[in-house]
């Protein structure tokens, strides 16, 4: 009979040693077991952070068009359409609005109230290129002056929302971008981010949320709203004349802005789009200042979607009587 050479485990001793080494090692976990727990509790607080706060919170389906996602509401992301502009992170976005015929400027009152077919089908006939080039935050001078400046547009006419665009208010994206040392790098990340977004919520659904979010178009600018729209409708309304010991300079900010304009003053079309409590009185007082119409169609039931800029249906009624009283400025310039 062959000898049986494994340890004996039935007696005593041998089965108290083993039990304590059992109990050592359970009480002890391995180096790597930590290290997974620590990566999967990373990467679980990584994703929900990306799913409910950052670029994961809004949805995908405006990239068609040839788009980029210049807003989501989501604290983790925000904006990035100043820094794609300011950076040059979207060129062919910046190429366009440099090349464009017509260059409207000013808030996103502006974008939203001519991002519709009523304009494409103006500039279609005869073809005519146009950029709408407005910001969120009522962006104005401070950021959009020196941006032109290096684009050196060729634009034969300008539109401008005069909305308190002529301000020497620094406003929060280019407070970052003028301070953070590493806005670059924080914008670049979120180009990066996009990349993704796209194409994994297209396959996977349900991994993006329905904040509301603002595509921009690199074609003409133009903007498209997706996710939740915020539920704040509200009349159209013109304000009191306000802070008009201001007005002076905000005309000065003006003079200096069209001086360095390449085009004649008759090629700028001042306008101020209405929302709730319209700065109109402000805006005339700074078109007559400058010796300048402001065109700016006044029309009854107009409403907001927001409290401040125009629904659909109002913006297709107001852009299309702007295009009416402005038109005939535009082809002159256009035509010379």
């Amino acid at each position: 009979m062959p000898l049986d050479t494994s340890p004996d485990t039935s007696s005593p001793a041998a089965s108290s040693s083993t039990d304590r080494k059992l109990l050592a090692w359970l009480r002890l976990p391995r180096p790597g077991a930590y290290a997974a727990i620590v990566v999967l509790a990373l990467l679980g607080a990584f994703g929900y952070k990306l799913r409910f706060d950052g670029i994961f919170a809004c949805p995908a389906g405006g990239y068609a068009g040839n788009s980029y996602l210049a807003d989501c509401a989501a604290g983790g992301y925000g904006d990035y359409d100043h820094g794609a502009l300011w950076f040059g992170l979207e060129p062919e976005a910046l190429r366009a609005a440099a090349e464009a015929d017509v260059l409207f400027v000013g808030s996103s009152r502006l974008q939203l109230a001519l991002s519709n077919g009523t304009t494409s089908r103006w500039f279609a006939e005869p073809a005519t290129r146009y950029f709408l080039f407005g910001l969120s935050h009522s962006e104005n001078t401070v950021f959009v002056q020196p941006l032109l400046e290096r684009l050196r547009p060729r634009a034969k006419a300008y539109v401008i929302n005069v909305d308190r665009f002529f301000d020497d208010r620094v406003s929060p994206p280019m407070e970052h971008i003028q301070r953070d040392g590493d806005a670059l790098s924080r914008y670049k990340e979120k180009r990066f981010w996009q990349g993704l977004h796209g194409p994994l919520c297209s396959a996977l659904p349900a991994l993006c949320g329905q904040r509301f979010a603002v595509y921009r178009s690199r074609t003409d600018g133009a903007w498209r709203t997706a996710g939740g729209t915020p539920a704040d409708g509200k009349a159209v309304t013109d304000g009191p004349a306000a802070d008009a010991e201001r007005w002076p300079h905000y005309v000065k900010l003006a003079e200096v802005f069209l001086a360095k304009l390449p085009v004649d003053r008759k090629c700028v079309v001042l306008t101020i789009v209405p929302s709730v409590d319209t700065r109109r009185a402000e805006a005339e007082a700074i078109a007559r200042a400058l010796g300048l119409e402001l065109i700016a169609p006044h029309l009854d039931g107009l409403t907001t979607f927001d409290g401040s800029h125009l629904d659909a249906a109002s913006a297709a009624r107001w852009s299309a009587a702007f295009f009416e009283a402005a038109g005939s400025r535009l082809r002159a310039c256009l035509a010379a």
